[in-house]
């Protein structure tokens, strides 16, 4: 059978055995119906958040109010995406309890992610939301190195640095607009992971994306039951504490056109785990009938972090990885991964600035496995030319590719070996660790020669990357909810 997997900006063909199974988001299994009347659903939802009052009795004339909503990393962008949908439901709540427009502020939770752009920030609040909020300077990126705008509020009970953006902790009420959507770190975005690396510093960040978090069993495969997790939820409500508040949030449950299936307000404490019910059943697909032996996908140039992700080495490897933690419960042992990249040098240095440096410093000095490359992460992250790119030259801050580095070498751990196929220079992705041939079809003989005999179960994810991915389970598996299925499923 002919399969197109994505490279570079265009595809890369393969021909393989009639018995290879193909999986593509939303179309091999259908999503949940999505919302017919997002407006009112939203609206229903906002009105009588779970948890907690609603705004009208939260707020009053006088009250300054924060609204935070994530970066185009997360969500869609179409006209009825969830952020242009909810924050007006919002403001009219705000506004109708006698909040000023000139108390409000839109805050962008980049985290360690770039600043957006102004025709980012445009392009996911649409053109009414920007021309009233941006002109006044009332939209603004978090800044994690901006401590004029920071509060330390100490550790949390397990001993993790919490310290968040300023105007937050300020306000009088602080409005997370989230996605419930399927996300290797901790099971889903939304919820208290939002407000624990959307609006924090890089130090609060380096307590849960590092490798003493990540390279746990609890981390692989995918779930909302480990030690991550509990600790984005200690971090958030360790906020919550010291703010003397509860974070207000509107989480979208989106399908894999980022359309809404359900709408959840209130309380993250008690209604992520609601929302989690309901995106289980787009989420956490139960497809699979046998182990899979090889799992084949293509890498574009460009997807979510950026253009340049495919061919970046670092940031290859963790979307690499990405695949692997979330369907490690339908891969074999022994499994194998097939994946094309053009790999032709391209860092995107105005992004990752420090990626290239990261790269070299993995080909000396005993680094033998990635998470050999932790010892070198505050040396990183407190680079003062690095940190200056971040806050004013639209660059990811240099802890995130630690975070990058610590996901990218699971990959590794739980396979047998990582093929990369088309790599204009393979010398990077050899240096890497990984092989490299030419085609799919010379790197599945060799792969059956060495690891996986003459007729493997193949998996095929054609679009692994332009679609919002799933976690992948085995068909039989008995689950009875949420918690026992991103918890405990494999």
């Amino acid at each position: 059978m002919k399969v197109n997997f994505e490279y570079g900006h265009g595809t890369m063909s393969a021909e393989l055995p009639e018995y290879t199974d193909v999986f593509i988001p939303g179309q091999t299994v259908s999503d949940p119906p999505f919302l017919e009347d997002v407006f009112t659903a939203t609206k229903d939802s906002i009105l009588n958040p779970i948890g907690m009052e609603p705004l009208s009795k939260l707020v009053k004339k006088g009250s300054k109010a924060v609204v935070i909503f994530p970066d185009r990393v997360k969500g869609g962008e179409q006209p009825t995406a969830h952020r242009k949908v909810s924050i007006p439901i919002v403001l009219e709540e705000l506004y109708k309890a006698g909040v000023l427009k000139s108390d409000v502020l839109l805050i962008c939770s980049n985290g360690l992610h770039r600043r957006s752009t102004k025709e980012e920030l445009l392009a996911v609040l649409g053109q009414d939301l920007f021309d009233d909020f941006y002109y006044s300077n009332q939209i603004i990126n978090h800044d994690s190195e901006d401590y004029e705008h920071l509060v330390d509020l100490g550790k949390t009970a397990h001993g993790d640095p919490v310290i968040m953006n300023k105007y937050v902790f300020d306000a009088d009420i602080a409005i997370l607009i989230g996605h419930t959507q399927g996300n290797p770190y901790g099971g889903y975005s939304g919820g208290y992971k939002h407000a624990a690396t959307g609006i924090t510093h890089w130090r609060s960040i380096a307590s849960h994306h590092v490798p003493d978090v990540m390279h746990r069993k609890d981390f692989t495969p995918v779930s909302t039951n480990s030690l991550m997790r509990s600790k984005f939820d200690e971090i958030a409500m360790h906020m919550e504490e010291k703010m003397g508040k509860k974070f207000f949030c509107c989480d979208a449950v989106l399908d894999t056109k980022a359309r809404q299936i359900a709408v959840f307000s209130g309380y993250a404490k008690e209604m992520q785990s609601v929302s989690w019910e309901v995106a289980d059943k787009r989420t956490y697909v139960h497809w699979a009938e046998k182990k899979y032996d090889v799992l084949l996908f293509g890498m574009p140039l460009a997807f979510h972090y950026g253009d340049g992700m495919g061919t970046n080495p670092i940031m290859l490897m963790q979307a690499i990885s990405a695949q692997v933690i979330r369907h490690k419960r339908v891969l074999s042992d022994k499994c194998v991964i097939i994946c094309s990249s053009i790999c032709n040098g391209y860092f995107h240095d105005e992004l990752w600035p420090y990626t290239r440096k990261m790269y070299e410093v993995f080909q000396k000095d005993y680094m033998n496995t990635l998470p050999d490359m932790h010892r070198y992460g505050e040396y990183f992250a407190t680079n003062e030319e690095y940190i200056r790119q971040y806050r004013f030259s639209n660059a990811f801050h240099p802890f995130h590719g630690f975070s990058m580095i610590s996901c990218g070498h699971l990959a590794e751990k739980h396979t047998a070996a990582i093929y990369i196929v088309g790599a204009q220079e393979p010398g990077i992705a050899r240096q890497m660790g990984l092989k490299t041939r030419v085609s799919f079809e010379e790197a599945l003989k060799d792969a059956m020669e060495k690891y996986v005999g003459d007729k493997p179960n193949i998996l095929a994810l054609p679009l692994a990357f332009k679609s919002a991915s799933v976690h992948l389970c085995m068909k039989d598996e008995t689950l009875t909810g949420n918690l026992d299925c991103s918890h405990g499923c494999g």
